[in-house]
């Protein structure tokens, strides 16, 4: 149903690029990859807009790592593990806690600024995080602070080339490996771009969902050229829905940081009622899938499109201090964190899954790694550990560049034309439209909770919008849908198969988990189709 490439194009009548590494994406991830592998190899970042439009800038918590001697890998290990609810693999957890607290120096000696008490890290503690373990800048801006750290260090490099404005349209692949890319400038102009080495860092697929935390950027294209190509991919029914986000009149789902929790505040539905007692021990600081449910059946037993987050009860001082952005872009709504209840809504926010790597972060294709959101690693399972994601992009970056330095030269030979499928005409309605209703399928049918006639319904509307592939596409926007589409098809059919409720996966059909049947990955495969790879019990 969906083809191997989704344009017409002749690699020979192409102009072609040679790097040795080809990284695609920004963010930690991009950046940080980008940063090390320059060391010894010339490198070529793509982004489709520029290196500060990412998630990562948009991240206020923070980045999980054992560095108070308080704390110990044992325990971030157990935290992971139980947050994963049983998926996470044990292998990839160890190597995140072990090498995590020397990413974290590589950010510091990068010129990241983590905020300090006393001259000590300040650290802060997240739902499900049994320590303090989480270092943040500038207060809520951490992910800014960490982009702008990195793109200096990337724009000042001679060894790395940034190209801004350009869209990656798909993975060229020969013999079984991954030999670079097919790329569009700003003015339409196609390059084929050819490396060694090709590392997806294009983020996660947010805008499968009307509300999202997500940059617009966020349009799963890693995932879904990585799957026209041939790659695993693997748990991404395990969409992780932030509990708290901004939902007032005028105003963006802008993120109320889980570190608000954190810090004391407390959830309360429209009649003021602290609530979250009935739902988990951990109250407040519970998993997020947990908060997260917690907060709709609120909402729907009191008939309101949202609850209140109140910390008010701590100091103004201290809120300012500690939230200086999240404070000041509510104001901009009339809203004072410090004497106001926030209303917040939960919004689509990290996809546990993505494309399958292993301990290095090569796919099943060779020379094609993933690194960040649109990775699978196993570090994350059913549902991520808050704070854990920019660890996991800065520990198996660096894995992957180790990598890439022992990879052979690629062995240059002619090219070929890719496949043909008699594409005609531009796509018949605007893909904004088509982009809406995308994202309305996903929501009703695919969100917060799930059931199997629903996810049915969903996939044969979604599957009515295939023919998007025998047009002829040459606009970002029509790439974008076409990536998107191709996601949504993934999330779904990977729900309707998990036939029980896990971590972020909840089906009101089969509320309860599983593990005789369901302690096993759901992974998707252009040709395979549907697999399943259990895991070994730890």
């Amino acid at each position: 149903m969906v083809p191997r490439y989704l344009v017409d194009a002749s690699l020979e009548d192409l102009p072609v690029i040679d790097k040795d590494v080809i990284v695609i994406g920004a963010g930690i991830a991009g950046l940080f990859t980008a940063i090390k592998a320059s060391a010894a190899n010339e490198v070529l970042m793509i982004t489709k807009k520029s290196l500060l439009d990412s998630n990562t800038r948009y991240a206020q918590g923070g980045i999980a790592a054992v560095i108070s001697e308080d704390d110990s890998p044992a325990y971030h290990r157990q935290d992971t593990l139980i947050a994963g609810a049983g998926l996470c693999s044990h292998e990839a957890v160890e190597v995140l806690v072990h090498e995590g607290p020397k990413g974290v120096r590589d950010l510091v000696r990068m010129g990241t600024q983590f905020d300090q008490e006393n001259g000590e890290f300040a650290l802060t503690k997240e739902g499900a995080h049994s320590q303090r373990r989480i270092l943040h800048a500038n207060g809520d801006a951490t992910g800014f602070e960490i982009v702008r750290a990195l793109s200096e260090k990337a724009v000042e490099n001679p060894r790395i080339e940034v190209w801004d404005d350009h869209f990656v349209i798909d993975l060229i692949t020969e013999n079984g490996e991954c030999i670079g890319a097919l790329v569009q400038k700003p003015d339409g102009q196609r390059l084929f771009v050819r490396g060694k080495a090709t590392i997806l860092c294009s983020g996660g697929a947010g805008q499968l969902y009307r509300y999202t935390t997500n940059p617009d950027v966020a349009t799963g294209d890693g995932i879904a050229m990585a799957y026209r190509a041939g790659a695993y991919i693997q748990d991404v029914e395990f969409i992780q829905f932030h509990p708290t986000s901004l939902c007032y009149p005028g105003a963006p789902r802008f993120l109320i940081s889980e570190a608000v929790r954190g810090e004391g505040a407390v959830l309360r539905n429209i009649r003021g009622e602290r609530f979250m007692e009935r739902y988990h021990e951990q109250l407040e600081l519970a998993p997020r899938d947990i908060v997260a449910r917690a907060i709709v059946s609120e909402m729907e037993a009191t008939k309101s499109t949202f609850v209140y987050i109140d910390v008010t009860h701590e100091s103004a001082e201290m809120v300012k201090h500690r939230f200086p952005n999240i404070y000041e872009f509510c104001l901009n709504f009339g809203l004072d964190l410090t004497t106001d209840w926030i209303p917040v809504a939960p919004a689509a926010h990290y996809m546990m899954g993505g494309v399958k790597t292993d301990l290095s972060g090569e796919t099943n294709i060779a020379r094609l790694f993933a690194c960040g959101e649109c990775s699978s690693t196993g570090v994350h399972g059913a549902n991520r550990l808050a704070s854990n994601s920019l660890s996991e992009a800065i520990v198996f970056g660096r894995r992957i560049v180790e990598r890439i330095n022992s990879l052979k030269p690629l062995q240059k030979q002619g090219l070929a034309r890719l496949e043909s499928l008699e594409r005609s005409g531009a796509p018949m309605q605007a893909v904004v439209e088509k982009r809406l209703k995308l994202q309305k399928i996903m929501v009703r049918y695919a969100g917060l909770r799930r059931d199997g006639n629903g996810l049915k319904k969903g996939l044969e509307e979604l599957r009515r919008q295939l023919p998007i592939f025998q047009s002829v596409l040459t606009k970002r926007e029509e790439y974008e849908f076409a990536n998107l589409l191709t996601c949504a098809i993934l999330t779904s059919e990977a729900a309707l198969t998990r036939e029980e409720s896990r971590g972020a996966h909840y089906r009101e059909d089969f509320p309860e988990r599983d593990d005789l049947l369901w302690r096993k990955h759901a992974m998707l495969h252009r040709e395979y189709g549907v697999t399943e790879e259990r895991i070994d019990d730890v």
